[in-house]
């Protein structure tokens, strides 16, 4: 029955994608814009109804995202060719011809229900592939309103019919057997279904684990610094894959960050009791507990037989060790970070990296610092793809208009993280590209004594 309903889906979607192939840039782009312009228009409604039907995460911050998304991502894809001759290289005599590259089945997660659909809808649209999309069971409800809405939209742009599909009762088996049907697989979501993604013997885009590590140099407003990383680590209760999750300061500034952290609405950490009863609840046999994901420092303080006072945002828990030493190393999906001090820079990015190698490795980290040198070393030295400098990790590693990642809600992790790409996915990896190489008469060929000079 799961195999009848998915051949049904596909064989719809590659009629509608066989339609949409004759569709024009301008077009296309009409339709990319109205799916960022529903959720846009949306926000306030869908984010009531993802937090109503996952139970985590903050209202006002889905809004937030599904507003700021939406946008980002919008603005960044407007411009883009995605149709037919996208570059001419004068000085190479390559022609660039982009190519849809068919059905795209994508696996979003119950943390993000609303912008990852959007978002990889976006970008399949983009380059004029049909999509199906594979929702959390546990947030098919507000995915699937989202999908519907959409659609009704896209009506008064003649869009083919089922050019974007949802799985509206979604299972492993639907979304395995989704995974083997289509031409290309983008996957959202804990590293099992990745893997599976991986597995599937499609092309297949996916994510790492997250554990940003947040390393804060001596140079800078530690009061400026803790604003951004508490907004960071606080947005969604915590639970986007790009939220801060560690404070890495100075032996000699330690106490004046952390006091920078408690005026900014922290409460800190440090006795060996009460350590323990946060790292019960937090951690069941070494993984992130699902009770915790999304929830309050009130909740947690709750669960843990701790009051954590209202008008507190984050909760810091000074480590015993770094890496394998302490599980509070892991990543934390709800307000908790730990923190530890080093007694130079290096030690510092050191702690940074062995954190990562227990979990996180090809992600994010961050840095608040006016010490290029010290940036550079960073960059250099962490396995990670992004390198977010002096902003809120969690807002901004997906893209912002005040860098220049590319806006997604997908952030490929390398190899270090098992994926195929150390960027932020987008719509030009949802585009086959034909290459004509043209003869070039007037290339000047090296003899060998230059050649080997």
């Amino acid at each position: 029955m799961a195999k009848a309903y998915i051949d049904s889906m596909i064989e719809r979607s590659r009629i509608a994608q066989k339609q949409f192939e004759s569709f024009t840039q301008e077009q296309v782009d009409a339709i990319v814009r109205e799916i960022g312009k529903v959720v846009y228009d949306n926000a306030e409604e869908l984010a009531k109804m993802a937090v109503e039907e996952t139970g985590m995460g903050v209202y006002e911050h889905k809004v937030a995202k599904n507003k700021g998304k939406s946008k980002t991502i919008w603005n960044s894809l407007k411009d883009k060719k995605s149709v037919g001759i996208i570059n001419r290289d004068q000085e190479t005599g390559i022609v660039e011809v982009a190519k849809p590259m068919g059905v795209v089945g994508a696996v979003t997660p119950t943390t993000n229900p609303i912008v990852t659909p959007m978002c990889n809808a976006m970008f399949a649209v983009k380059g004029r592939n049909s999509i199906v999309v594979a929702p959390h069971p546990r947030a098919k409800k507000c995915s699937t309103e989202t999908v519907k809405r959409i659609n009704e939209a896209l009506k008064k742009h003649n869009a083919p019919e089922n050019l974007i599909q949802i799985i509206e009762e979604p299972s492993i088996e639907k979304t395995n057997l989704l995974m083997n049907a289509v031409d290309v697989v983008v996957a959202t979501g804990g590293m099992g279904m990745v893997r599976a993604a991986y597995s599937s013997g499609k092309p297949a885009f996916g994510v790492g684990a997250g554990n940003v590590q947040v390393v804060v140099d001596r140079d800078v407003d530690f009061d400026d610094a803790a604003k951004k990383i508490i907004a960071g680590r606080t947005f969604d209760n915590g639970i986007i894959c790009s939220g801060e999750q560690t404070v890495i300061a100075h032996e000699d500034d330690y106490d004046a960050v952390m006091k920078a952290f408690e005026d900014n609405g922290a409460y800190y950490i440090s006795d060996k009791e009460t350590k323990e009863k946060f790292r019960n609840i937090l951690f069941v046999d070494g993984h992130i507990s699902r009770d915790v994901v999304g929830q309050t420092p009130q909740k947690l303080g709750e669960m843990a037989g701790v009051e954590i006072p209202a008008d507190i945002k984050v909760i810091l828990i000074e480590a015993d060790g770094i890496g394998a030493e302490d599980v509070l190393c892991k990543e934390k999906m709800c307000p908790v970070m730990s923190t530890f001090r080093y007694k130079t820079f290096e030690e510092g990015v050191k702690i940074a990296q062995t954190n990562l190698y227990l979990e996180g490795a090809g992600h994010s980290a961050a840095i608040h610092s006016n010490n290029n040198a010290h940036i550079d070393y960073a960059g250099e030295n962490l396995t990670v793809s992004r390198l977010v400098v002096n902003q809120p990790s969690s807002t901004t590693a997906g893209g912002s208009f005040f860098n220049g990642f590319a806006p997604t809600t997908t952030l490929g992790c390398g190899s270090w993280g098992n994926n195929s790409i150390s960027e932020n996915f987008t719509y030009k990896h949802m585009m086959n590209i034909s290459r004509i190489g043209h003869y070039m008469a007037d290339r000047v060929v090296p003899t060998d004594e230059e050649l080997w000079a």
